[in-house]
């Protein structure tokens, strides 16, 4: 395949970076590596009341954590806006554009005036053909591109297909405002070209502004990039994504726990789709993305899958990896740092040891979070309900048993396993009748590990301590 590919990736400033950006972002970076392209990020910040530096901050590190990398600096499309104005001129002095003087009170009524005919608003051409030197005086003209009023505006769409648009229907839209601002179709149009963009992936939601860019294009000349639309993500109910669904910030996604490439794996299979193929490495999709494989249907979040296909990257991450993220997590989540203030190199050790089979049960960072919560615990350990309740109906009997027991044991998982079955046996005791309190006192909880490796990371001081304070409850 040819390197000379090269995508982009466009967010406007005036958020966070959503569910959506964040797959186009993805879609676009797959396309760039797959053909040892380039993937450039524009920020479209020419929005100047909605634009801010804090969005900015929240695109680049949202981009970052999803492990998106670019080409080159990020490019401001505002600070571009004398280029865009020169293009304006450009076609002025073409006949392909024109000065156009009509008032605001003019505009209202020509849209009022289509609201009641029932038909759809467009400018009606009043300045297209019109001397100049009829201008109302103190009127600042805006400018608006000459499009073409008959035949059609073809795109041909990786994705949609070929898609014609009538041109009768697509108005004479303004790129340079009553100020001297471009506006957008006009900035998009310039910049894509002279960052040499040779294709555009973007949400099915630009497919109009798609036809209106090609207009611009060829009436300056330039070839149009392929263009590839994507289609919008649902909710699992069908309904357009809300922020009940999912539609929340990237950022809301690592606050909640879950690993970047799982969130890449899940992101990818929104919409596009290799086979049967479910779960996959990120060299796995590069290797594998086309934009040939993206559906024409609009795709739905779920958060269930997500969960389970986020729990199965879990079990499948290394240890050393898993502990490196967890620590990565905590200082963007409640309670987080405090944690991580008490995770000096034996705790991080320990830590380690722990993590097979915390990694088990856990289906995102923060069940990760939870379920390690013992190791941290100080002594006395506040026990929860249901582990107050477990010491109250026979623990404190079953503790006082194995106290002795455990004292005695090699300190590794199978030794003391090995005690506890023989003692088990010895006494006609059932095994969870002894494990629930053991884990009651060691983790305050009724939940954990495989209660023999939580006494093998504990230790033996620690785990016989915590047991003589769980027989003190009695």
């Amino acid at each position: 395949m040819s390197s000379s590919v090269i995508t982009r990736f466009a967010p406007s400033p005036t958020g966070f970076l959503h569910i959506g950006g964040g797959r186009t972002a993805l879609f676009n970076w797959a396309y760039a590596k797959k053909t040892q392209g380039k993937m450039l990020l524009r920020i479209e910040d020419t929005d100047r009341e909605r634009s801010t530096p804090e969005a900015v901050s929240a695109i680049l590190d949202g981009l970052t954590w999803l492990g998106l990398d670019w080409d080159g600096e990020a490019v401001s499309q505002y600070g571009r806006a004398s280029r865009h104005r020169e293009v304006a001129e450009i076609l002025l002095a073409r006949g392909l554009a024109y000065r156009c003087y009509c008032t605001p009170e003019e505009l209202r009524q020509m849209r009022e005036k289509a609201e009641m005919e029932k038909r759809p608003v467009r400018y009606d051409g009043a300045w297209r053909d019109r001397d100049p030197a009829q201008a109302p005086q103190g009127v600042k003209p805006t400018i608006r591109f000459k499009a073409p009023q008959d035949g059609e505006t073809v795109i041909e769409d990786r994705v949609m297909g070929r898609v014609v648009f009538q041109n009768k229907d697509l108005d004479d839209l303004i790129i340079l405002r009553s100020d001297g601002n471009p506006t957008y179709n006009l900035s998009v149009v310039v910049d894509d070209h002279d960052m040499g963009v040779t294709h555009v992936i973007r949400g099915v939601d630009h497919l109009t502004n798609a036809a209106r860019q090609t207009q611009i294009y060829k009436a300056m000349g330039w070839s149009v990039p392929d263009m590839a639309h994507i289609p919008l993500i649902h909710g699992p109910d069908g309904a357009k994504l809300s922020k009940r669904h999912g539609a929340l910030g990237v950022e809301a996604y690592r606050a909640m726990g879950y690993l970047p490439e799982a969130m890449r794996n899940y992101l990818a299979r929104l919409g596009w789709s290799h086979g049967d193929d479910e779960i996959f490495s990120t060299e796995q999709m590069i290797e594998w993305f086309d934009l040939d494989g993206i559906g024409k249907s609009p795709s739905r979040f779920d958060f269930v899958k997500l969960e389970n296909l986020n729990g199965h990257y879990m079990r499948h991450t290394d240890d050393e990896q898993l502990v490196r993220a967890l620590l990565a997590f905590l200082p963007h989540v409640a309670g987080g740092p405090e944690m991580l203030a008490r995770i000096d190199a034996p705790m991080r050790a320990k830590l380690k040891r722990a993590m097979p089979g915390l990694k088990e049960r856990a289906k995102t960072l923060i069940d990760l979070m939870k379920s390690s919560q013992f190791l941290f615990a100080q002594r006395p350990l506040a026990l929860d309900d249901k582990a107050r309740q477990i010491i109250a109906d026979g623990g404190v009997a079953a503790l006082e048993a194995l106290l002795p027991v455990l004292s005695q044991a090699d300190w590794n998982a199978h030794s003391l396993e090995a005690a506890v079955k023989a003692h088990a046996e010895a006494t006609g005791a059932k095994l969870g009748k002894l494990a629930q309190p053991l884990r009651a006192v060691l983790t305050g909880t009724n939940t954990s590990p495989g209660i023999f490796d939580v006494l093998d990371v504990l230790g033996r001081d620690e785990s016989l301590s915590r047991i003589e304070d769980g027989l003190k409850l009695s």
